[in-house]
């Protein structure tokens, strides 16, 4: 494989602006401070040529805050929201609506730095990370849209014997940890109903992912009450353990893996006060049918499987297809990936980028290897080659759902091509699998795709008939069954999700309905 990686007088002059980010700013009770604490430095995973060879860039700084720094957090949250009492919850629904809004607009005066960062931090193209802010804006809109939201009173019900109002009040501290994968995106989704619904929040950034909330400082502190909104920087096993202990956080957002979801929820005292919304792990099908339209059937496939490096969980993980079809269709994969430009995420039509995780592309080539010692081999050709954090596109076949790659979602870009005989084979590997977020069906036969699709539904929570597994549209629900999610979400659930039902209520033959009325 040609050197992927470009040398530093290669890089364009723009995406060196502002580089690196500034300072160790926080937020402490709603103003902008200096950390005096220790810092991480925070290096991006695009390696670049220096005098001493290849290095990963420094990008900048952000604090790294102890037990101590975020019980404080914790503290300053509690505070403002005040059992509902703190000045952001009393707000009228409106004023918090026209708060977020102005929050927005700010917000996009960063969208060049933000969109800049996305790149550099975790290897994303420069058209993904754009649609990301744009995709991100776009959904904070959505909520705003959807209101009212918690204490806007409902109308007067009357009904056997009784006039009560439904009210929708917030929950309290809200906790929200976003993912490396859409850093910005995925937080927004909570961060935006959890706002507008009356909550205080406190964010921890990703690992991978943080440095853009550095650009987001100044606006929070400018239009948001102090306490209601609070970033915690550090090291994840450290600094969330306390706040979950503590038994003061009422709402529990989080986008990882289903063993660290349960370690954390564990830790409330009170489990049943905890709600929680959480996304895990994937290992979302495709089932190719013999009748499949091939085509479009690969280029949905691959599209599904490797966009973002595969590191999406609702990619594709495994494919399973037809035997008398796969020859034919390892073909067509292997052309489509044949054609993927790699390179970095500012050049124009590149595909391939480095994985954002550092030690990523090793494990990758574990699963590699456990896959051809049990009888897999490399479709196309440089498949699975590695250099630094690039890993080229491995197609597998024939694979096998005792690899290891079948079995545990990669979040890479290899993808395993099963071949099956009968369409029980797929059907039993999809019942029996842990996960339940998405699978996708290929093919003509309507009785068939009716048949198998009747089924699904009972195992996964979204089924995509001759199209690859996505989130879109962002107004319908986002769930997964057994360990792939808890909760659902999206606009058009975002006000529910963060709020209470409360209902006012009087006897509706007396006068005390007027009290209602009035209220």
């Amino acid at each position: 494989m040609r050197n992927l990686f470009p040398y530093e007088k290669d890089i364009p002059a723009e995406m060196l602006e502002g580089m690196p980010v500034g300072g160790m700013d926080y937020l402490l009770a709603g103003r902008v401070e200096g950390w005096r604490g220790p810092f991480r430095e925070v290096a991006s995973p695009l390696l670049v040529q220096g005098a001493e060879g290849l290095s990963r860039k420094c990008m900048g700084s952000v604090p790294s805050m102890d037990e101590e720094a975020s019980l404080g957090m914790l503290r300053h949250a509690r505070v403002a929201y005040s059992d509902g009492m703190g000045e952001w919850p009393r707000l009228p629904a409106a004023a918090r609506a026209e708060r977020f809004n102005e929050f927005i607009v700010r917000m996009e005066e960063s969208r060049d730095r933000i969109v800049r960062l996305l790149q550099w931090e975790i290897g994303k193209t420069a058209g993904d990370a754009a649609n990301e802010f744009d995709r991100c804006l776009a959904y904070a809109r959505g909520c705003l849209e959807m209101l009212p939201y918690g204490g806007v009173p409902g109308e007067l019900v009357v009904d056997n014997g009784i006039a009560g109002r439904l009210e929708r009040v917030p929950r309290g501290v809200v906790l929200i940890m976003g993912p490396f994968n859409y850093p910005l995106f995925e937080t927004m989704t909570a961060f935006a109903p959890a706002l507008l619904a009356g909550n205080t929040v406190i964010v921890k950034p990703p690992r991978l992912g943080c440095l853009f909330f550095q650009h987001l400082l100044g606006p929070i502190g400018d239009i948001f009450p102090a306490g209601s909104v609070n970033i915690v920087y550090g090291e994840g096993r450290r600094i969330i353990p306390p706040l979950l202990s503590s038994g003061m956080v009422d709402l529990f957002y989080f986008i990882g893996t289903s063993p660290v979801a349960g370690y954390l929820k564990g830790l409330h005292p009170k489990p049943h006060r905890l709600k929680c919304i959480l996304g895990l792990e994937a290992k979302n099908p495709a089932i190719v049918l013999p009748d499949a339209d091939m085509d479009r059937a690969a280029r949905e496939c691959i599209r599904g499987a490797l966009t973002f490096n595969g590191q999406r969980c609702a990619a594709l993980k495994v494919f399973f297809v037809h035997r008398s079809i796969a020859g034919e269709f390892n073909e067509h994969l292997s052309e489509a990936v044949r054609g993927m430009k790699h390179g970095m995420p500012w050049e124009d039509g590149v595909f391939v980028t480095p994985l954002a995780e550092h030690d990523r592309a090793q494990y990758l080539s574990g699963l590699v290897e456990d896959a051809m010692n049990l009888g897999a081999g490399i479709v196309n050709e440089g498949g699975g080659e590695a250099t630094g954090t690039f890993f080229s596109p491995a197609l597998l076949y024939p694979a096998s759902t005792h690899m290891r790659v079948c079995r545990e979602e990669q979040f890479g870009p290899i993808v395993p091509v099963v071949p099956y005989d009968d369409i029980d084979e797929p059907l039993r590997y999809i019942a029996e699998s842990q996960y339940g977020q998405q699978a996708s069906i290929f093919g003509k036969d309507r009785a068939m795709l009716r048949k198998l699709t009747g089924y699904l539904v009972h195992h996964v929570s979204r089924v995509n008939i001759n199209c690859q597994c996505q989130r879109s549209p962002d107004t319908v629900p986002f769930t997964g069954r057994k360990d792939s999610a808890e909760g659902s979400l999206s606009v058009s659930e975002a006000a529910d999700a963060f709020t209470v039902p409360t209902f006012i209520a009087t006897k509706s033959d007396d006068g005390d309905v007027e009290i209602l009325r009035e209220l």
